[in-house]
Order: structure tokens, then sequence, then C-alpha cells
């Protein structure tokens, strides 16, 4: 592996890829790119939510690979993907082949589901039904086993408080370096 990968999270919404990356990457002396803000960067709209409205969600997902390709040829830094992200054309093939350290942080539905009630869903539109809170056993089932083929590590976030899964997770970053 390179000596200074990128450490990209992987993970279902509510897992904390974004409120975790930003630690991490100050914590690492690193930048920090939320892919689902660069893809609304670059498409000039602003959110997931809105792109998928307009474009829907087969465009959504051909951009964000696009946008994972142009983040992954940045200097190395922490990239948190959207959750659906190793769906998108090409992701998972980016992912392994390119230096980079893939963390999947791992909650259970019940703990995301939880952690999606207490948190402001509005640009977090739904999948596969009518509610991004409902939806979660559903895209657990889908993406948990691809997740856990594509990811170097996983971080189980289940009982753990933010201080603890963010000195966790910068463990795993700094495993091999």
């Amino acid at each position: 592996m390179h000596p200074d990968p990128h450490i990209v999270l992987i993970g279902l919404r509510g897992s904390g890829k974004s409120t975790l990356g930003r630690m991490l990457g100050e914590q690492l002396g690193k930048p920090f790119t939320d892919l689902d803000e660069l893809v609304s960067e670059l498409m000039g709209l602003c959110g997931p939510g809105a792109i998928i409205d307009r474009h829907g969600i087969e465009r959504f997902r051909e951009e964000e690979s696009k946008a994972l390709a142009h983040a992954l040829e940045q200097p190395a830094g922490v990239l948190a993907l959207g959750g659906g992200t190793p769906t998108a054309p090409n992701a998972a093939e980016l992912l392994n082949d390119t230096r980079s350290r893939v963390i999947y942080l791992r909650g259970l539905p019940a703990t995301l589901c939880e952690r999606l009630r207490d948190a402001d869903n509005t640009d977090r539109p739904p999948l596969v039904g009518d509610d991004p809170v409902a939806e979660v056993d559903t895209l657990f089932g889908q993406r948990d086993q691809m997740y856990q083929q594509i990811a170097e590590s996983v971080l189980h976030i289940d009982g753990i408080s933010e201080h603890a899964a963010l000195t966790a997770l910068a463990a795993l970053a700094n495993a091999g370096v």
C-alpha cells in the first residue's frame, strides 16, 4: 500500500461518516472531503436530494463515480462517501485500484434508525420507500455484505461514544503506517 493512503469511510446513513471523517481529518492533519458535498458542488445543486429530484438516481450515481475518481486523484486525505457510493458505476473498482484504506462504519439498523430519527433528514431522499428512516433495514440487507467485501477494516459503532469511535477510527487509519 502507498505510504500515505486516502482514508475512505463507507457505511449507511447515520453511521457517522461525515462527522467522524471531519474530526479524523483534523486529528490527522489531512484534508477532509464529503463526497455528497463534492457532487453537489460539481453539479451546482444543493445536496443529493436536489440532484436526484432533478436528474434521477442513475445520473446522481454517475456523477458520484466521477466525483470519487476526482477526489482519489487529490493528495491523500479523509473521504466520507455517500451511503450508496459503492453501488455507483466503477466505484468499487476505484476503491480497490487506488491508494485507499477503506473503513466501514458498521451500525446495526436499530442504531442507525435511532440516529436518523434525531437528525435533520431534509436532504436525505428515500431510496427504496417513502421514509429515509424506514428504509434502513432494507438498505442494510442490500449493502452490508458489499461494504464488508470492499472494506479493509470494519468499525462497529453500536453502543460506543463518538470519542471512542474516533479513537478506534484513528487507530485503524494509522494501522500499517
